[in-house]
């Protein structure tokens, strides 16, 4: 069998000018970055006066850790909505090199539901994500600079609140003391990194509405507080400028390609359970005018992924979904139900009874509480039995819940095909989107509301420090902004070995983050972080580049 990087390096990906033109995107509106990719100038695409397509989420169940195989399912989607005769593109996220050489993997689907050129585009792309970084490095050297100069804005330095950032796993950063070794080498204080998926300008970019927007983000950045508690911003560094210079081309969204030639934009990459957890704006946006289908997806579970996704980039965007394909396998909801991990394989028809409750509960809350139209898309794995296969499509069925077997990692766009027929006849129904909470409650009430209507928990406690930091956003009028919760992608919880359905658990708030260029405060959860660590044995060691310049090892 194949490997995906085996399979991506037979493929024979169309030329870009070919896919442009699929897309109905001019000569003039884009930059190719060599024979297969291409930025993409979305302002001038985003003038036609073009009715905007349907928009489809993808999102999922509560995953295992390696994943239930969402992108490949939005992948295998876009394909075969293109094969039934839907003009179809799909926005999604750019990875992250952290978990390319971590543990979880790229972002570029697998099998024959992939996305081309997969090397470049698992490992850096056209260096959106380094940009990124490197804007929110500059910010931070500037801070530290003005602070060496003199201070005259009188900046506390025990109150900067602007972190440092890199595009790789690294536990050992996550909290340093900076500025040693005396005078000439700045003042010393406690600092750290963060990577940068978490960063906010990488939110900054997948919320800005076009450049302009991007550069009044990036001013009203609060990156830390003068002795006397007021706020000190980007803009009062005079550092938006150069930040949104470096930031130039990575606002331009990527072109590529699928295996069967359908168009895709990859823009923008945060973390959905420390971020917001999905592509940008202005990528969802061009797709919707380019097409008449557009295939976008969430991050994790619809828990994280989608309700950030409907709760936030919606709302900020002006977005309204016309159906939602929830992602999910036979082997998670034997998880939930008590297999161990390593037992996934084996059949075991009362584990999946027991762990049925799971997409049981993403689908309610997606129907119920936003009001969305929903089908299951059970993607296929071979150690599936027909018994259990067969009993989790007919109990969806008993509670309302449609469903299609997805084999889009084996065939491609023709095993979705069956999925791309009933997500059509969703997008025809009407439905009445509505968030899951009213941006006139406090902070403390819209965290409240995620919790009691999403998750199922039953109270919520704000810790000391979460409970200082909401007096300022009380204080400085924040008190609108919406709430992106970061927490663990495994559990309803905040508790990660919480599996299943879990009820009437309390959900403890240890920090309360103010991400003013953003759009939104930041709640952390559990143990949730925001630079990861690389396990035991890290993909990277199995990561290897021949003399001839021949990747392997890369999934």
């Amino acid at each position: 069998m194949l490997t995906d990087i085996e399979i991506a390096q037979a493929a024979h990906p169309k030329s870009v000018q070919e896919i442009a033109r699929a897309a109905g995107i001019r000569d003039d509106q884009y930059s190719p970055y060599g024979p297969s990719l291409a930025k993409v100038d979305a302002a001038s695409v985003l003038k036609s006066s073009k009715e905007n397509g349907k928009l489809i989420l993808v999102t999922a169940i509560t995953p295992t850790p390696a994943g239930e195989g969402k992108t490949t399912v939005s992948i295998g989607l876009a394909d075969a909505m293109n094969r039934i005769g839907n003009k179809t593109m799909a926005a999604l996220r750019e990875p992250s090199m952290g978990p390319v050489f971590g543990l979880k993997g790229g972002a570029t689907g697998g099998g024959y539901a992939q996305i081309l050129p997969m090397e470049d585009i698992n490992l850096h792309l056209t260096g959106d994500i380094h940009a990124v970084g490197a804007a929110n490095n500059l910010l931070a050297a500037m801070l530290d600079n003005h602070i060496q100069q003199g201070n005259e804005l009188n900046i506390d330095p025990r109150r900067v609140v602007w972190r440092r950032c890199l595009d790789i796993n690294d536990r050992q950063l996550r909290n340093i003391v900076s500025g040693l070794g005396g005078p000439a080498s700045g003042v010393p204080r406690e600092d750290g990194f963060d990577i940068t998926v978490a960063s906010e300008i990488m939110a900054v970019l997948c919320l800005a509405e076009d450049l302009p927007d991007l550069k009044k983000r990036l001013e009203r950045i609060i990156c830390a507080y003068t002795y006397d508690g007021t706020p000190v911003t980007a803009g009062q560094l005079h550092a938006a400028g150069a930040m949104a210079v470096i930031l130039k081309n990575a606002i331009r969204p990527n072109l590529v390609q699928t295996l069967e030639g359908t168009p895709v934009l990859v823009h923008g990459g945060p973390f959905a359970n420390i971020a917001h957890g999905c592509s940008s704006l202005i990528a969802t946006r061009t797709a919707l005018k380019l097409a008449d289908y557009t295939v976008t997806e969430a991050g994790f579970g619809a828990d994280l992924g989608a309700e950030k996704f409907l709760d936030i980039k919606c709302r900020l965007g002006g977005l309204k979904p016309d159906a939602v394909v929830l992602v999910c396998t036979v082997r998670a909801l034997k998880m939930h139900g008590g297999q161990k991990k390593e037992d996934l394989a084996h059949p075991d028809l009362n584990a999946l009874k027991a762990g049925l409750s799971n997409v049981l509960r993403h689908a309610d809350n997606l129907q119920s509480v936003f009001h969305l139209p929903c089908v299951a898309a059970i993607n296929l794995f071979p150690t599936d039995t027909e018994e259990e296969l067969s009993f989790l499509q007919q109990s969806l069925s008993e509670h309302g819940v449609d469903s299609a077997r997805c084999q889009v990692w084996a065939k491609g766009g023709e095993g979705g095909e069956e999925l791309a027929r009933k997500v059509t006849a969703l997008c025809e129904k009407e439905n009445h989107f509505t968030y899951s909470y009213d941006l006139s409650l406090t902070p403390e009430e819209k965290i409240a509301s995620i919790v009691h209507k999403i998750y199922r928990g039953k109270e919520v406690i704000f810790a000391d420090k979460a409970q200082k930091q909401l007096k300022d956003v009380h204080r400085l009028g924040l008190d609108g902004l919406p709430v992106c919760i970061s927490k663990t992608p495994y559990s309803f919880s905040d508790d990660p070995s919480k599996g299943g359905t879990p009820e009437d658990f309390t959900v403890t708030v240890r920090e309360v983050l103010i991400r003013t260029g953003a759009g939104f405060l930041v709640a952390l959860t559990g143990t949730v972080l925001t630079m990861p660590g690389l396990p035991r044995h890290p993909a990277a060691e199995k990561i290897d580049i021949s003399d001839d310049g021949v990747v392997s090892g890369l999934f």
